[in-house]
Parts: C-alpha cells; sequence; structure tokens
C-alpha cells in the first residue's frame, strides 16, 4: 500500500520542522512549504529527505499553484498540517494597518488558502486529518497581540465548524494549541520577559518543538478517525481549558 502524502506549511523550521521530521518518520511523504529562508529550506529537504517548495500562504494562487505541485509529485493529500504563523506584536493604540493585515493575512487568511485547495478532493475520497496550530494565545489573550490572538482565536473557530462540515464525509479537522515552545519565535523574546513566561508555566520549562509534532502526529494517524473539532492544548499547565 502506498504511504499517505502530508503537506506541512512553514515545515522547514521551528514546530514545522519538527512535525515534518515525524511525519516522515511515521511513513508519510511530506512536502513542507516554506516563503523565505531558502537555506533552511536547502537543509530540511537534505537531512530528511522530503519536499520542501516554496508558497506564501497569504497568496492564494501561491497555495493552488503549491498544491497542484505537490499533487503531481506525490499524490492526492491526504493529510495538510496548517502550521505558518508570524507575530508583528504591538498594543493596539499604536499598532498599523500593516501589522494587523500581515498577521490575518498569514495566520487567518492562509488557512482558508491552504485548505480550500484540498477539501474537495478529501472529501471525494472519504478521508482526511487536516490539524491547524493554533496558539495559547488564541485561548487566553496576551498583551500586545490583539491581531495574533484575534487570528489563532480564529483558527480555532475555523477548526469547529469544518469539522461539522466534514464528519460525515472521513476527514477530521482538529487544532493542536501550543504554549511558549523553545523555537526561533519565542527566542526573540526578551531574556526577563522569557523568564517571567517560564515562571509561569507549572511545568517550569518551555516546551519542545518534537512534543508538539507528536500531538500532531497523533491526530494525522489513521487510527484517529473518532476525534475531530478538538483542541489539544499543550502548554505544561500554563493555561487550563
Amino acid at each position: 500500500m502506498m504511504s499517505k502524502v502530508a503537506v506541512v506549511t512553514g515545515g522547514t523550521r521551528g514546530i514545522g520542522h519538527a512535525v515534518s521530521a515525524k511525519l516522515k518518520a511515521d511513513g508519510f511523504r511530506v512536502a513542507a512549504l516554506y516563503v523565505g529562508n531558502d537555506e533552511a529550506a536547502r537543509q530540511c529537504r537534505e537531512e530528511l529527505e522530503i519536499l520542501a517548495l516554496k508558497c506564501d500562504v497569504a497568496e492564494s494562487l501561491d497555495c493552488r499553484n503549491v498544491i497542484r505541485e505537490v499533487e503531481s509529485l506525490l499524490g492526492p493529500i491526504d493529510v495538510l498540517v496548517n502550521n505558518a504563523g508570524i507575530t508583528h506584536d504591538a498594543a493596539l493604540h499604536k499598532m498599523d494597518d500593516n501589522a494587523w493585515d500581515q498577521v490575518i493575512r498569514v495566520d487567518l487568511n492562509g488557512l482558508y488558502n491552504m485548505t480550500r485547495p484540498v477539501i474537495g478532493g478529501m472529501r471525494d475520497r472519504g478521508y482526511g486529518r487536516i490539524i491547524n496550530i493554533a496558539s495559547i494565545n488564541g485561548q487566553k489573550g496576551q498583551f500586545g497581540q490583539t491581531n495574533y490572538a484575534a487570528a489563532k482565536a480564529g483558527v480555532i473557530g475555523f477548526t469547529k465548524a469544518l469539522a461539522l462540515e466534514t464528519a460525515r464525509k472521513g476527514v477530521t479537522v482538529n487544532a493542536v494549541s501550543p504554549g511558549y515552545v523553545d523555537t526561533e519565535m519565542v527566542a526573540h523574546v526578551p531574556a526577563d520577559v522569557l523568564e517571567q513566561i517560564k515562571a509561569q508555566i507549572p511545568v517550569g520549562r518551555l516546551g519542545r518543538a518534537e512534543e508538539i509534532a507528536r500531538c500532531v502526529a497523533f491526530l494525522a494517524s489513521e487510527e484517529q478517525g473518532f476525534i475531530t473539532g478538538s483542541t489539544l492544548t499543550v502548554n505544561g499547565g500554563q493555561y487550563l481549558v
């Protein structure tokens, strides 16, 4: 039996890289999408021996084109992991239009742009796994992140609604909501602020990208057909829902 095909957006660095690696180890044929860092993509391609293709998830035409390319190279897409995301932090009274628009376009519109081209095929084939990466800050809010929190809360709402639409078609839709994870994005947080964040995490440390990846792989597996519309929170106890 031919192995299943998985697409991971933002799949060459951080949490996305860990997800790509885990899915490849689990036997998937993986295409990792990225937007800007060609060197990281090259390293990922060589290290994991997977496809690494450029795609701006904020651009719907880019997404449709890359989906066609993946399907021509690997076959129909069975698993989509919507992981691509950015931050552009500022208190709302200081936020400019660009900071709002960029985060919404990538973190929320990107979800639609990637999912729309694959959902029809999944429904027709009677099988699919969609896993959307949300955030603790989309659940509890965060000072200076009205744009990011709004987008990630939207990810959770999108997940629940689409899960209802596809439940009888063999397509599950779930979210994974990480807390603070030891990635490049979190590394940009000032050291004193990061220490304050760690002090709020009951387990006493940041998460690891591999821990998030194992959650994604669990939801991506064939055996998890009875879990849909769920948000799996992975935050070390920092925010309990």
